[in-house]
């Protein structure tokens, strides 16, 4: 005799969670990672492959670096970006090249003891890849097809919006504090994919 009563109960439980269920389906992050973001690279500290697709709905700074450059002091300042906007969705991606001037001729240990140890790098870092040229990894080649700029020595800047698709450039001259830069960050910050 109580068992009709139950059913009924549950069946009245379950119709009035079924508008709570869809409505957290729909406020899911996508599951679909930007054709920008499609590429794995190894990492620096352990060569262990990453994808960059766990990085959709992220905003992030996409940086060339070398460890015997001018500008190799703008470490200090991106990871200070790091610490500052990490929280709020901020990612920086480096990836050491020996593009210009020979600047990153160093082994993997060797330019890892520097970024962790000398500057304290707690930003994701890559093994060395090529960012221009005929030997131009897959993902600058697109970075270079989105923005029409190509990086013209080390710490050239790309950012790229939460959409995964939306890039800014930023000459390496752009220091990583300056007010250009960091306004294009919050921008992005604001702005939901």
């Amino acid at each position: 005799m109580n068992r009709p009563r139950t059913l009924f109960a549950l069946s009245g439980l379950i119709t009035a969670l079924l508008p709570l269920t869809t409505a957290a389906q729909t406020a899911k992050p996508p599951t679909t990672c930007p054709a920008l973001l499609s590429h794995s690279f190894a990492r620096l500290q352990d060569e262990a492959p990453q994808n960059l697709c766990q990085y959709a709905g992220k905003v992030l700074l996409v940086v060339n670096t070398a460890s015997y450059c001018g500008f190799t002091r703008q470490y200090e300042g991106l990871e200070a970006l790091h610490a500052r906007y990490e929280k709020r969705g901020l990612v920086i991606l480096g990836f050491p090249a020996n593009d210009f001037g020979q600047q990153e001729p160093g082994n993997t240990q060797a330019i890892a003891d520097l970024c962790f140890n000398t500057y304290g790098v707690k930003f994701p870092m890559f093994s060395k890849t090529a960012v221009v040229g005929p030997q131009r990894n897959a993902f600058y080649t697109q970075l270079f097809q989105a923005t029409k700029a190509a990086p013209q020595w080390n710490f050239h800047k790309y950012l790229i919006a939460r959409d995964g698709q939306t890039v800014s450039s930023f000459q390496s001259a752009v220091e990583p504090g300056s007010a250009a830069l960091t306004a294009a960050i919050e921008s992005a910050l604001k702005a939901t994919p």
